[in-house]
């Protein structure tokens, strides 16, 4: 029987990669999203038996009822991939408390509502992978990005104690720190930046997002590795 995955923020760049990669490896891929719904539509078109949910992360009602289909409809999540995230590229002493609530709370708040969603079933059946996207900017900070820093650096915080406190009930809790790559994300950054930052980059170019969804498959296809973060940044943050 095939494994399910379920992607957060799936419906484009890295987690599309994700969607891609998990659905050409046999598995039942699962995906939510939250607002482009022509980015969903689009893929669905392209795998029509992938299942698409659109849910909020930030609002726990609807991650609840969107893993509730899926567990319902696959017999059970294998995979948790929490994907989903916004960023925030303003001055500090700029940003507001709506601002810096919404950062935190999709980033952030949004890995715990979607983890305690599916825990309880991953630990009834005493096995189960949980992979968390961060970014190279929760490990090291960025100037004029501190609220999505923050969120970043407590996805890596909530990832090493989670994969403690449930390493016992068979669970492997990993996560994933993004360099530059290649996102709509991104795509406000002019050439020239770019060109800098592939420029400050050992390996002289920024990242695609299948770079990052190989780097998931690896880890979901590991039983000994828990507690981790791997950077897939060119040497950018080492």
């Amino acid at each position: 029987m095939a494994k399910t995955v379920f992607v957060t923020g799936g419906s484009k760049g890295i987690g599309k990669a994700i969607c891609e990669r998990f659905y050409n490896a046999g598995y039942t891929v699962a995906f939510c999203y939250s607002t482009d719904d022509d980015a969903a539509k689009k893929l669905v078109s392209l795998y029509p038996d992938m299942l698409c949910y659109k849910a909020d992360v930030s609002v726990k009602s609807e991650v609840d009822a969107a893993v509730s289909a899926v567990i319902e409809k696959t017999g059970g999540i294998d995979l948790l991939v929490n994907n989903a995230g916004v960023g925030l590229i303003k001055l500090f002493t700029d940003t507001s408390e709506i601002e810096w609530q919404r950062i935190l709370s999709v980033n952030l708040t949004g890995v715990f509502n979607c983890t305690t969603s599916v825990l309880p079933d991953m630990i009834r059946r005493h096995e189960g992978h949980i992979i968390n996207i961060s970014s190279m900017w929760g490990e090291v900070g960025a100037s004029c990005e501190v609220a999505y820093s923050a969120a970043k650096a407590g996805v890596i915080g909530l990832t090493k104690a989670l994969a403690k406190e449930v390493g016992p009930s068979g669970i492997c809790v990993n996560c994933v720190t993004p360099g530059v790559i290649d996102t709509e994300m991104n795509a406000g950054l002019s050439r020239e930046d770019l060109e800098e930052l592939a420029g400050q980059t050992p390996l002289c170019t920024i990242g695609d997002p299948d770079d990052v969804a190989k780097t998931v498959q690896f880890l979901a296809e590991s039983r000994f590795i828990t507690g981790q973060v791997i950077g897939v940044n060119g040497g950018l943050v080492i």
